[in-house]
């Protein structure tokens, strides 16, 4: 449905002119009305309007001035000029300021209508051409976004293959002056902040700062290419105004468009040291600048390996003084980004590497914290990491010690197992065990049902009767001998448990064995 506007100052004109149209094309048209100029513009500024039909001669603002002012908007709908005036000067001023029909009063409802089907025509060649266009510069856009990113992420291109892919996107007319390389790291946000800064710098402020192309890498970072470095400026206030955090790697000035790979080189290298900006809200940081920082070269990986060491132990005091010494976030700061990446990658290899290699994966948080600690570029700034390195530090430490701890609880058990099954026949109790194994005696207990299904007394008579079986089918001892020679006090004791445990005498094991053995 298209929106037409009918301006005159006569009432009556306006509503029959609705009333003609609503006839001829029923739910084609939406109606707004305007008594002049002024309220015309103010409609046409607030609505969406693709026809207008408007009178010239009317109080305040005429029809001519109006479309003068529609023409220097961003709205221009197509205008038909109603008038009562066949005069020749109004007809060559509607000419020059494109105005499709001029057509007199009183109405003559044929010509309105054949005005109204070429407007139509007219507007939908507008739409369509319109689309094409639209078609084209994103085919264009999207063409470019891939010969830059192929240039990107092909180390080994030549100068003379760069040029020809930027030539084939009309990059070298574009900055044939120089250029500046930007990239952009958003910190986590609510929305698609990339896409909300992609329509702010398509927006006609920037037109003053000349040719820029921005678009994501295969990364997902935001790459602005301006012939300007004024550019990185108004964006960083754009920036801030929409409270979005995050930072701006900016390369030097490139010449040509054969520098285009090292421009994004340069923007890449200067960014990651956005991580080590502390808490600012946004910064830029310029590659040219970062000549002045202090070079690093020591490793102290024997003190990343001690760390490892103390994995385990109660040394957490230690550990955590230990961690900062390596991680000095003042010093780190001031210095190459070349040392903090190495510092992390002996962290991973020497440390956390080696726990999940001997000892697997303790739970899905602390995995999820080992991938993230992976590579110091998955924060935002250097205190999150050091924080996140020295929480996951203290969780595996809490880990192993666990581990070493039910290792420690399996070894004492076996033991206490193994001198059990050794010792058996004497006048063997939960304390002397325990004392053997050097155990707490409640601890004892508890540890050693959890690790063997029952408690020491019932393991201790099921022990004695195993070895009571034996002597019951291999040896003609009596009843009493056995049940002595297994550790028990008394023969009513000893027949007691058995029966207890086997559901029959020892006699009648014994005697049902020999049957067994006959037959």
């Amino acid at each position: 449905m298209r929106t037409l506007l009918m301006v005159d100052d006569e009432r009556n004109i306006r509503l029959g002119l609705k009333a003609i149209i609503d006839r001829e094309y029923p739910g084609e048209y939406s109606c707004l009305f305007a008594e002049d100029g002024e309220e015309a513009l103010r409609l046409i500024r607030s609505s969406a309007v693709d026809i207008v039909i408007t009178d010239i001669r009317m109080p305040g603002m005429d029809g001519l001035t109006l479309i003068r002012e529609m023409l220097a908007g961003d709205q221009k709908p197509a205008v038909i000029i109603l008038s009562g005036f066949d005069d020749f000067q109004y007809a060559k001023e509607a000419i020059q300021y494109e105005v499709k029909e001029y057509l007199l009063k009183p109405i003559v409802k044929e010509e309105l209508f054949h005005a109204l089907q070429r407007v139509e025509r007219d507007l939908s060649k507008r739409a369509e051409l319109s689309m094409r266009l639209e078609e084209a510069d994103h085919y264009r856009d999207e063409l470019l976004v891939s010969q830059l990113n192929y240039i990107f992420v092909h180390g080994d291109m030549g100068e003379g293959e760069i040029m020809q892919r930027c030539a084939k996107v009309g990059l070298d007319a574009a900055f044939e002056n120089g250029y500046y390389i930007g990239l952009l790291k958003l910190h986590e946000g609510i929305g698609n902040e990339n896409g909300k800064v992609s329509e702010f710098l398509a927006a006609s402020r920037f037109s003053s700062y000349g040719v820029h192309v921005a678009f994501e890498d295969k990364d997902g970072r935001l790459v602005v290419i301006a012939q300007q470095e004024q550019l990185f400026g108004e964006l960083l206030v754009f920036l801030k105004e929409q409270r979005m955090t995050g930072s701006i790697g900016l390369s030097g000035r490139m010449l040509q468009t054969k520098q285009m790979k090292q421009g994004y080189g340069q923007a890449r290298e200067a960014l990651k040291y956005g991580l080590l900006q502390g808490d600012a809200e946004w910064v830029v940081i310029r590659h040219d600048q970062l000549n002045n920082r202090l070079q690093e070269c020591r490793i102290p990986v024997e003190d990343i390996r001690k760390l490892a060491n103390m994995l385990g132990t109660d040394r957490d005091k230690e550990m955590r003084t230990l961690l900062h010494d390596l991680l000095d976030a003042k010093k780190i700061m001031n210095g190459d980004i070349a040392y903090l990446e190495e510092i992390s990658r002996q962290l991973n290899e020497l440390v956390f590497d080696q726990v999940f290699n001997r000892f697997g994966e303790e739970s899905v948080e602390i995995l999820r914290m080992y991938k993230k600690a992976g590579s110091i570029y998955n924060f935002e700034t250097i205190h999150q990491y050091i924080h996140h390195v020295e929480d996951l530090l203290l969780r595996l430490n809490d880990y192993i010690k666990n581990l070493r701890s039910v290792y420690v609880e399996h070894r004492e058990m076996k033991n206490a197992v193994r001198y059990i099954q050794e010792n058996y026949y004497t006048d063997l109790n939960m304390a002397s065990v325990s004392n053997h194994v050097s155990l707490n005696y409640s601890y004892f207990s508890q540890t050693f049902k959890e690790f063997t299904g029952e408690s020491f007394v019932v393991y201790l008579k099921r022990v004695r009767i195993q070895k009571a079986k034996e002597l019951l089918e291999q040896t003609d001892d009596k009843i009493y001998e056995i049940g002595a020679r297994v550790g028990f006090e008394s023969a009513k004791q000893f027949n007691r448990v058995f029966r207890e445990l086997e559901g029959i005498s020892a006699m009648e094991y014994r005697s049902k064995h020999a049957a067994h053995k006959i037959l």
